[in-house]
């Protein structure tokens, strides 16, 4: 049984375990990385001990997630979570939740039963009618039946007007209750978590060649903002072009190679948009001689390649809707945003996978994106554990019946349902020697057709966190 406790997770296992002789419902939540699971095998080590409860089932997102949840409870516990004969529990996927029987739910009543929702900001409501899909098993087969339930989250929030199931919000505020928090400040002051190094990559002349039939014109801007802003070029475009892709990768991978002198086996995450994106992104990283492999929601036994590559030295991981969230790989020391979604949910939880502290030596985490503006502002809040715009359940007593009706680019990826003071420094640097590269982004041959070009010299924007 593991004892090797951190003072957080000390003192949120007592509370808990306080909590629970006056009500069953605990919520903690925790930055990512902090190191949820670990605390929460270890009350539910406690609970066992003094005999309050018989078994324990897992809920969480994914089935990688499940794997790390099923290993780390079997360690701290001594006894298997697989579900089978003679052990203390299983662990499933929310989405698995609707194809037990009745049957299973029938534990819930005849045994006392430990019931840990990961990640639980995935599962909306306070009633059957508002709620997803996976709020609703909640709330109509676990809520009142479970002994104890304990709620885990690093980003307790939605992108909808949704409450979080189990969850509770001050009157008439709206706030989300907390039973226990432990924030990202409190995790690197405490050397459980890495210090966030953010870098923004930008360009200060950016040509767009636009052409009409005969006619073409030319504009030039001092910023991939302004780029964005006031033409038609399109974020995800330009993450698809390699004149953007090979500046930050030549960044991420010289981090990298200062890292690796610290720590040897140090790695990087390249978060991409899609399949086809991965597969571009891997092969520039081939051409300037770096390893890599591509994990995607199609490839064959993902979780194999994901622990194989936990325990390797291949220096990086390009993946699409696989890491971004729960998944423990430690030696992730540094990543490459490329991922078309911007909600700060999503870009919190990917920023996690490097934020896991293994020893003295590896103390920052390094990530790399472009400087547009949805993600700046992101960066800039990270020192907001709980941003009062996201973490407030607005309208609470009267939330929106229409399905979709707040676009959300994340969608079935973030829902998946059927720092202190932060400083600023710029500096300019030049990557590469190469010509002024030019990118035709007019291959759908919508009119007019345009062409972008990018100044060699590209300049970064350093947001260095606590």
């Amino acid at each position: 049984m593991s004892r090797s406790l951190r003072r957080w997770q000390n003192n949120c296992i007592t509370k808990a375990l306080e909590h629970f002789t006056v009500t069953p419902h605990f919520f903690c939540q925790a930055t990512p990385g902090a190191g949820k699971t670990q605390m929460a095998a270890e009350l539910a080590s406690r609970l066992l001990e003094q005999d309050r409860i018989d078994l324990v089932l897992c809920f969480a997102p994914s089935c990688q997630v499940i794997e790390g949840f099923r290993s780390t409870f079997s360690e701290v516990l001594g006894r298997r979570l697989d579900g089978q004969i003679g052990a203390v529990g299983a662990a499933y996927t929310y989405q698995a939740m609707e194809y037990r029987d009745e049957g299973f739910w029938q534990l819930l009543d005849d045994y006392r039963v430990l019931v840990v929702f990961d990640e639980i900001h995935h599962c909306a409501g306070h009633d059957l009618l508002l709620s997803n899909a996976w709020g609703q098993q909640i709330l109509h087969r676990i809520q009142d039946r479970a002994a104890f339930t304990l709620a885990l989250s690093g980003t307790p929030w939605r992108s909808d007007d949704k409450a979080i199931a189990l969850a509770r919000y001050s009157s008439p505020e709206g706030h989300l209750i907390c039973d226990y928090r432990y924030g990202l400040k409190e995790a690197i002051a405490d050397g459980v978590c890495r210090s966030p190094r953010i870098v923004l990559l930008d360009n200060q002349r950016v040509k767009l060649t636009e052409e009409l039939g005969a006619d073409s014109s030319v504009r030039l801007f001092p910023s991939i903002a302004k780029l964005l802003g006031e033409s038609p070029v399109t974020y995800e475009e330009l993450l698809r072009h390699d004149e953007v892709i090979n500046p930050i990768l030549d960044l991420s991978c010289s981090k990298l190679n200062e890292l690796r002198q610290i720590r040897t086996d140090a790695a990087g995450l390249v978060v991409a948009t899609d399949i086809e994106h991965a597969q571009q992104i891997a092969l520039a990283l081939d051409a300037m001689g770096e390893e890599c492999r591509i994990v995607t929601n199609k490839t064959p036994d993902a979780q194999k390649v994901i622990n194989a590559f936990r325990s390797s030295s291949c220096r990086w991981i390009v993946a699409v809707g696989m890491i971004s969230e729960g998944t423990d790989i430690p030696r992730l020391q540094v990543c490459c945003y490329l991922s078309r979604i911007r909600t700060e949910l999503h870009y919190r939880q990917v920023l996690g996978r490097v934020l896991r502290r293994t020893g003295e030596s590896d103390n920052q985490a390094w990530l790399f994106m472009l400087a547009e503006p949805t993600l700046q502002g992101f960066a800039e809040r990270i020192a907001d554990d709980l941003p009062d715009d996201l973490a407030v359940l607005s309208d609470a007593h009267i939330p929106s019946l229409t399905p979709g009706s707040r676009p959300d680019p994340v969608g079935a990826l973030e829902h998946a349902e059927s720092i202190g003071d932060v400083g600023l420094g710029s500096a300019e640097l030049g990557i590469g020697s190469q010509a002024t590269n030019i990118i035709s982004l007019g291959g759908f041959a919508i009119e007019p057709a345009y062409q972008v070009s990018f100044s060699q010299h590209y300049r970064q924007e350093l947001l260095a966190c606590f």
